[in-house]
C-alpha cells in the first residue's frame, strides 16, 4: 500500500533547490525494489523499464515532483486524524511520489504486459521559483525517446488538459539610502509602493482568465532610514499566450515607470517562464477517462500550471492527473485521505496498462 511509503517521504524535507535528501530517499527506495536508478545533472531521479523487444519504441514518462513549498526549518512531522494524514507537503507532492513508488513495487511483484518502455521520474524544481527546471531538463534531454508525458500531481479525479502560462519577475529598486532626517534622498520603498499600485491598476481580461499577483514585497532596514533597496516578486498568468505577452510588456513598463518617477534604479530579472497552451493530451485523456470509469472515479478537466507545461514547446502529448484525495495544499495543515491512496494506485496502474494497448500518437 502507498501508505507504507508516504510518511517517510513526507517527513523528509525537500525545499525547492534543496531536494537532495528526498531524492536520496526515493533513489534508495527504487533501488531496493530492484530498479536501476539514474541521477541527472538537474537532480532528477529516473528509472527506465524497457522490456525485451521494446527497445527504440517511444516511452511513456510518469513524473512527480520532489519539492515542496516549505523551507528547511518547517516541522514536517505527519500525524493521523480520523483517517487523514496531516502535515506540510503530505499531499503535494509526497502522496504522488508514494503512489508512484507503490506502482514500481507492484510492477515488480505483479508484472504488467509492457509492450512499450515505461519511464518513471521524481523531478526537482516544480514549486515556487523552481520554474519546472527538473521537467524541462528531462524533456530537453530525452524528447526523442518519449511518446507521452504524464505529470502525476494533484487530486484524484482531476486531469489538467490545458497549461496556464506563467511569467515571474524579481524587481529590485535601488536608491542611495540615507538618514530619514539628515538626508533627502529618494526611497526605494516609495518606488516599490508606486510599482505595486501601478501593477494592480493594470487591465486584466476576465476571458481568457488572466491574473496578476505581487506575492512578496520587502525592503528597508529601519524606521529612521531611507530605504536603499526594496524588492518584489511578481506572478503573471493567463490561459492565452498573446494575452500573457501583452500583460508582461505592460507590467514591465509599469515597474520601470515607477522607478523613474521615484528617482531610483530598477534591476529586473525574469525568474520564471512556464509555457502555456494546449497540452495535446486528447489521446491520453481518453485513457485517463477509461481508467476513471473503471475505478468509479468522477473525473473533471481543469487548467493549471504543472510539470506538464514543460512539454508544450516539445510538441509532446502531455497531461497532469492526480492520485489522492486531500486538501489545504501549500498549508502546514495539508491533509490526505489515507483510504484514497489505494484507488489512486489502481487508477495509475490502469492508465499504464491502457497505454500499452493504445499508445498515444
Amino acid at each position: 500500500m502507498p501508505l507504507t511509503y508516504l510518511k517517510r517521504i513526507a517527513q523528509t524535507p525537500a525545499p525547492t533547490f534543496h531536494e537532495e535528501r528526498r531524492a536520496d530517499l526515493i533513489a534508495g527506495l527504487w533501488t531496493d525494489l530492484g530498479y536501476a536508478v539514474e541521477r541527472d545533472a538537474a537532480g532528477n531521479v529516473l528509472t527506465r523499464i524497457t522490456p525485451p523487444g521494446t527497445e527504440g519504441l517511444p516511452a511513456l514518462l510518469l513524473a512527480s515532483h520532489l519539492d515542496t513549498v516549505f523551507d528547511a526549518d518547517t516541522d514536517v512531522t505527519v500525524h493521523e486524524e480520523g483517517g487523514r494524514l496531516v502535515g506540510p507537503g503530505v499531499g503535494d507532492n509526497s502522496a504522488s511520489l508514494a503512489v508512484m513508488t507503490a506502482l514500481l513495487r507492484d510492477l515488480r511483484e505483479r508484472p504488467a504486459a509492457l509492450r512499450r518502455p515505461l519511464w518513471i521520474a521524481a523531478n526537482v524544481g516544480e514549486e515556487g521559483l523552481g520554474d519546472l527546471r527538473g521537467a524541462k531538463h528531462l524533456l530537453q534531454a530525452h524528447r526523442a525517446q518519449l511518446g507521452a508525458f504524464l505529470a502525476v500531481d494533484g487530486y484524484l479525479g482531476i486531469a489538467v488538459t490545458r497549461a496556464v502560462g506563467v511569467r515571474r519577475y524579481r524587481a529590485t529598486f535601488i536608491g542611495p539610502g540615507g538618514h530619514s532626517w539628515g538626508d533627502q534622498a529618494p526611497s526605494a520603498l516609495h518606488a516599490l509602493g508606486r510599482a505595486i499600485s501601478a501593477l494592480y491598476a493594470l487591465y486584466l481580461p476576465t476571458s481568457p482568465r488572466t491574473t496578476l499577483n505581487v506575492g512578496v514585497a520587502t525592503g528597508g532596514t529601519s524606521v529612521n532610514s531611507i530605504a536603499g533597496t526594496a524588492e518584489l516578486l511578481l506572478d503573471l498568468r493567463s490561459l492565452d499566450g498573446e494575452v500573457l505577452g501583452d500583460l508582461d510588456r505592460r507590467a514591465v513598463a509599469a515597474m520601470h515607470a515607477a522607478a523613474r518617477e521615484a528617482g531610483v534604479k530598477l534591476h529586473l530579472e525574469r525568474v520564471g517562464d512556464r509555457p502555456g497552451g494546449d497540452l495535446r493530451g486528447e489521446a491520453l485523456l481518453e485513457l485517463v477517462r477509461e481508467a476513471s470509469r473503471e475505478g468509479r472515479i468522477d473525473l473533471r478537466v481543469a487548467s493549471s500550471s504543472t510539470d506538464a507545461n514543460a512539454a508544450v514547446p516539445h510538441d509532446l502529448p502531455a497531461l497532469a492527473a492526480g492520485v489522492y484525495r486531500g486538501g489545504n495544499a501549500h498549508r502546514t495543515d495539508e491533509w490526505v485521505q489515507a483510504s484514497s491512496l489505494t484507488p489512486g494506485l489502481k487508477f495509475l496502474r490502469r492508465v499504464v496498462e491502457l497505454y500499452q494497448r493504445r499508445p498515444v500518437r
